[in-house]
């Protein structure tokens, strides 16, 4: 499904072949680059921030390995959610509308209980929740969760991917420590395009 194009008017895929596995991610963030950047030569609209974060999110789980072993991820959807205030509004709904991971439906959850967290596979912790991190990372801690979020310090403090923005373009940091200890596999492609990697445990809170 040509998610882009559909939500930006593009006339073409702008990412090809991506979403049936065959385009590689370094490609994948260039493109996008270019398209946050330049607007498609100034043709077309430009994303908002949470457009492209929301893009972001859906294919972080293209390029992450979950374990086989954890229970809640077993069953016939691949959980997205939202804990804490939903800074993305309609936006996430109409990027995660009808697409899939590993075959299964993506299903768009927004929760407001940390131990609800143990059920998604991608975890958006809100900006809302800063205070109340240290909890939320503990209760998830070896879960196999994707910990994302954009606040100040996430990574640092043993979150695994924190948007960051550089000038007007959205990048990513990773704590690979982090995902590793939820048994997380992260794809040397996606370790390639982030930001930095941060390769300790937290250090701090």
């Amino acid at each position: 499904m040509d998610t882009l194009g559909r939500r930006f008017g593009i006339r073409h895929d702008p990412l090809p072949n991506f979403q049936r596995g065959r385009f590689p991610l370094a490609g994948v963030v260039v493109a996008l680059a270019f398209f946050v950047t330049t607007g498609l030569l100034a043709q077309q609209p430009k994303p908002s921030e949470y457009e492209v974060k929301a893009t972001y999110l859906y294919n972080f789980g293209r390029f992450v390995k979950w374990p086989d072993t954890v229970p809640a991820r077993k069953g016939d959807s691949f959980p997205v959610c939202v804990l804490g205030r939903d800074p993305f509004g309609p936006i996430l709904d109409s990027t995660l509308a009808g697409e899939a991971v590993d075959g299964k439906p993506v299903e768009l959850r927004r929760i407001s209980k940390k131990q609800d967290g143990g059920e998604c596979r991608i975890l958006f912790i809100s900006s809302a929740e800063e205070k109340n991190l240290k909890e939320i990372l503990t209760a998830l801690d070896e879960s196999g969760v994707l910990t994302v979020s954009d606040m100040p310090g996430f990574t640092r403090r043993g979150g695994m991917i924190q948007f960051v923005l550089e000038g007007d373009r959205v990048r990513f940091e990773i704590n690979l420590a982090s995902a590793e200890n939820a048994r997380l596999v992260l794809s040397s492609e996606l370790l390639k395009v982030a930001a930095s990697v941060k390769r300790s445990g937290r250090s701090g809170d």
